[in-house]
């Protein structure tokens, strides 16, 4: 028994918790701290120093030897730069260990060759790191030894974001402050701010590391760029909540470990529809940290999987035929005396706040629904999107029947005198209980959906960081709670006026709620006939940064400078462009040097068994039939090839940005997907021995 896991003892014992910080700092300086963590401000320098030496105190004890400045520059992972805390030996040799309060609180990494978009030009190298004092510290234990990391954030010289999460901290203060003006017309004086809170479900595939490094394809593009679909895929649905192989239950046990001792809430791990998928879900945390958390997570799930021989595919789409792989991203609003904004209640006809609440929200994801699809939109999102296992391309928001019924109610009649009950799931069998059944199935196949007492946004990509898409949420609700709260202040009869302004939002934004199957041809034939956009692809989606719409509304909140939307802008056009050029090169190599001289070699093999076969007089017409047949799909092999080669370096010479991005999606794609049709079907004819890759069955099937 003295081997068992003791989750209490180990759980963020890397993490230098405020818990930590209370045993280790002098009360008056905790008190410093924790102000400005909830009140926001700027720590001493004489404070500052007296917290990096605790911190590195801690550190050290823990095995650490270096420190390191942790930020989420525009790259879509982490970046850290380690420094030792040794300082020059004094006069008898002997080596210090030092951290000052101007080390903790500023770093400053070079700049120049992390995306910018124009923003910084490569000789510019100058870029600054900051503490994010709210989110806390936490060790690192890898290959290189054990490293203090700092969350901060990370700026130009001139002082514009060049990372995800400074607009995210400015998102989460707009909203706060909105949120309170909305929950004071209400009554409640005790809340000082309201936090978004938000928990990202996370979903990935395994493989074999031995097999996955055969695939030139896994190993520089995430994904498979050709694979014919294996016997059997995921259509009896027996891998969906199965018994979790031996190999992955023990992948899952560490990946766990590691996890709590970062202080991250791992809660719920399963099997997912897809073989070799699987999903990990956390409990919920401030916006900032679950950001945090969620790269922690994504970089963990990689390195544990090497222990084990495994290699993690965190790509949306890394097999053709098969489900790719989401993250569910739950967000919701607290009040930092308690209350959801989100939460219903047992009688949601009669809790105003609510109704003005969800009314600001159908009309924020209604006004700014391009941008919403934006905040999701990534390479590998674009093979999942609409493709009838993902939420569509078109937002659209599921309330449920409950709250649909009360939102009808108001929009026909201007009042909601009843809401729907859940009643009693009967079971019939006499030892099971009658289960208490909510007012409101759920809908798989919305973007975004209400689940009792937070909004589900399904889109966002297995890979991407939710940064993105909780900056756009944070403030186009931020904008819906300024303008009721606007007109609300100045109102003479508040009750009435709140009244009609949750009629009139959902009066006006009701195109926006579907409860029906968002896979469905219907839906997007009714969606444009309701007006909503359906924007198919990233490189779609990136202009709605740059509308005068988007411009005023993040410069209205302080979250984007209308530079900084032009600098992502053009991130987001390079980066679609590189990536494309990326599997397009891969898929040449690839074809050039393996899959068409295997072919050959197969077809030189069958011309020779036909000889052998006529000249022992037997039947050669199956041999023959299999030699035009394969020699037909060789032939159209490298024609598609070389237009995939004309294409590629067509795109590839055009200039960075907008135009570049499009001609990779138009004509890139459209010949990269021309060349996987007859190689696809070459693997269903060519001797296995002689296919030079491992198959879709061996992938997800022996692992």
């Amino acid at each position: 028994m003295s081997n068992m896991l003791n989750v209490e003892e180990i759980f963020g014992e890397n993490v230098f918790s405020l818990g930590k910080m209370r045993e280790r700092l002098p009360k008056k300086v905790f008190a410093e701290v924790t102000k400005i963590i909830d009140e926001g401000g700027e720590l001493s320098l004489e404070t500052a120093d007296v917290v990096a030496k605790a911190m590195k105190d801690w550190a050290v004890e823990k095995g650490a030897t270096h420190y390191t400045h942790w930020f989420q520059p525009l790259t879509g992972i982490t970046a850290e730069k380690h420094d030792a805390f040794v300082t020059n030996p004094d006069e008898n040799g002997h080596m210090l260990m030092e951290f000052s309060g101007k080390e903790l609180i500023k770093g400053e990494p070079d700049a120049s060759s992390f995306p910018s978009g124009g923003l910084r030009s490569t000789f510019e190298a100058r870029g600054y790191t900051a503490w994010d004092i709210t989110s806390p510290a936490f060790i690192k234990e890898d290959a290189v030894g054990a490293i203090l990391c700092i969350p901060t954030v990370f700026c130009a010289y001139t002082g514009e974001s060049l990372d995800q999460k400074t607009p995210l901290l400015r998102s989460m203060e707009a909203v706060s402050q909105q949120a309170l003006r909305i929950v004071r017309l209400f009554g409640n004086t005790e809340a000082t701010k309201v936090t978004p809170s938000v928990g990202a479900e996370q979903e990935y595939f395994l493989v074999d590391r031995e097999k996955y490094l055969q695939r030139k394809d896994l190993i520089y593009a995430g994904r498979t760029l050709f694979g014919a679909p294996a016997p059997k895929g995921q259509e009896m649905d027996d891998h969906y909540f199965g018994t979790i192989r031996e190999r992955i239950g023990a992948y899952m046990k560490d990946l766990n470990v590691e996890l709590w001792k970062l202080g991250v809430s791992a809660k719920t791990q399963h099997n997912e529809v897809a073989p070799a998928q699987h999903e990990l879900a956390p409990i919920f945390a401030t916006a900032n940290i679950e950001v945090d958390h969620n790269q922690l997570i994504m970089e963990t799930m990689k390195k544990v999987a090497s222990r084990h021989g495994l290699h993690c595919l965190l790509h949306e789409k890394p097999f053709a035929g098969i489900n790719g792989s989401g993250k569910h991203d739950n967000w919701s609003l607290v009040t930092d005396n308690g209350v959801n904004l989100l939460d219903p209640g047992q009688t949601p006809n009669q809790n105003i706040q609510f109704l003005l609440v969800l009314a600001c929200v159908l009309k924020a994801v209604d006004t700014h629904a391009d941008l919403l699809r934006q905040s999701a939109s990534n390479v590998g999102n674009d093979l999942r999107l609409g493709a009838h296992e993902a939420p569509p391309a078109i937002i659209s928001v599921f309330l449920g029947e409950q709250l649909e019924d009360v939102v009808e109610q108001l929009v026909e009649t201007g009042e909601a005198t009843s809401c729907l009950e859940g009643g009693k799931l009967v079971t019939g069998v006499s030892t099971l209980p009658d289960l208490d059944k909510d007012a409101t199935d759920r809908n798989r196949t919305s973007p975004f959906a209400f689940t009792g007492n937070k909004f589900e946004f399904r889109m966002v990509g297995s890979s991407d960081s939710i940064a993105s898409a909780n900056i756009t949420l944070n403030t186009i609700v931020a904008e819906s709670f300024c303008e009721a709260a606007d007109i609300l202040e100045k109102a003479e009869d508040f009750d009435m006026e709140c009244h009609d302004l949750i009629k009139k939002y959902m009066t006006d934004h009701h195109r926006v709620i579907f409860n029906g199957d968002g896979y469905s041809d219907e839906w997007v034939e009714e969606a444009e006939r309701r007006g909503l956009p359906n924007i198919k692809s990233m490189v779609e989606a990136v202009e709605t940064l740059v509308t005068p719409k988007a411009i005023n509304l993040f410069g209205k909140f302080h979250i984007f400078t209308e530079a900084e939307l032009q600098s992502r802008a053009e991130i987001l056009y390079e980066t679609y462009a590189k990536t494309t050029n990326i599997e397009a090169l891969t898929m040449i190599d690839m074809a050039s040097k393996h899959i068409i001289p295997a072919v050959v070699k197969y077809t030189k093999f069958l011309a020779d068994t036909v000889i052998a076969v006529r000249e022992a007089g037997a039947d050669s017409s199956v041999q023959s039939d299999t030699l035009t047949e394969v020699s037909a799909y060789l032939k159209e092999t490298k024609a598609t090839l070389n237009v995939l080669i004309h294409a590629q370096a067509k795109a590839k010479a055009m200039p960075a940005g907008k135009e570049q991005a499009f001609e990779y999606r138009r004509n890139v794609v459209t010949a990269m997907e021309a060349l996987r049709k007859p190689v696809d079907k070459l693997e269903m004819i060519v001797d296995k021995e002689m296919w030079p890759m491992p198959s879709y069955g061996d992938l997800i099937f022996e692992v």
